[in-house]
């Protein structure tokens, strides 16, 4: 992160952080509070073994506190959940111009986060891939930008449980993400509707696509499901962000 980067992120978080001095003591300063939180989330380094001059009690409360303001200063701009039919109609026009797929709204898919579980957890968060985590599912438009993000249900879950139990998909499924209705593409007299798209692991849905099978293709299923790859390239940059956010894998979840 560059420094008019950081200064523009603590102007707008300071108002959320900045706690009151006292006769006692000087409150611990916004900068200190970002700096060490911004700190954390890039090492991954354990509270205790944190190398600040704050006290691992305190920064057990600010880090998760600052985690917080962050996300709600900007969510709005850099994550917002589109409502309207016009913001869902720019997004497939981006997937239009990118991947020349019609009526695409987001592409869907998620990433195991490896945890350190609970004491007495057993295999609740235990997955097929052998270890435990923690589900990190999101949606993306054409740019690779999130516009949806879920980190809550356990790895024992399977991805098509994982997306069940979303916002979103109880939205799409009641038919209130106010997505635009069925269109003729152009040079078409067909009606499509809008869609997103996954993969194989999720339920097929008049509004969610996912590939075809890998034992049943043929060219012309081919170069459809080649389209659909899109959540592949998704998945890449689940990664990237785990690389960058190191505290993911040192994560450790408490009941």
């Amino acid at each position: 992160m560059d420094e008019d980067t950081y200064v523009e992120l603590l102007k707008m978080v300071t108002s959320l952080i900045k706690r009151q001095d006292t006769v006692m003591r000087s409150a611990i300063s916004a900068h200190e509070r970002l700096t060490a939180t911004l700190r954390y989330l890039t090492s991954g380094r354990n509270y205790l073994r944190f190398s600040t001059i704050i006290s691992p009690h305190a920064l057990s409360e600010i880090i998760p506190e600052t985690c917080s303001s962050i996300y709600q200063v900007l969510q709005q701009k850099y994550m917002k959940f589109h409502t309207t039919e016009t913001e869902w109609k720019s997004i497939s026009e981006g997937f239009e111009e990118v991947c020349n797929f019609l009526n695409c709204v987001g592409a869907v898919d998620g990433k195991h986060v490896q945890i350190k579980p609970p004491p007495g957890s057993g295999a609740f968060y235990y997955n097929y891939k052998g270890y435990n985590s923690l589900e990190l599912k999101a949606i993306c438009n054409a740019n690779y930008e999130f516009i949806m993000c879920d980190f809550s249900t356990n790895g024992r879950i399977s991805d098509g449980g994982v997306i069940a139990c979303t916002h979103f998909y109880t939205k799409l499924k009641n038919k209130t993400l106010k997505l635009p209705p069925a269109t003729c593409p152009r040079n078409s007299d067909r009606e499509l509707s809008f869609v997103f798209v996954g993969d194989e692991a999720f339920a097929l849905h008049s509004d969610f696509l996912k590939p075809y099978s890998q034992n049943d293709l043929n060219h012309e299923k081919f170069m459809i499901t080649a389209y659909q790859g899109h959540d592949a390239k998704l998945k890449i940059h689940l990664g990237y962000y785990q690389q960058d956010f190191r505290y993911f894998s040192q994560l450790s979840v408490y009941r």
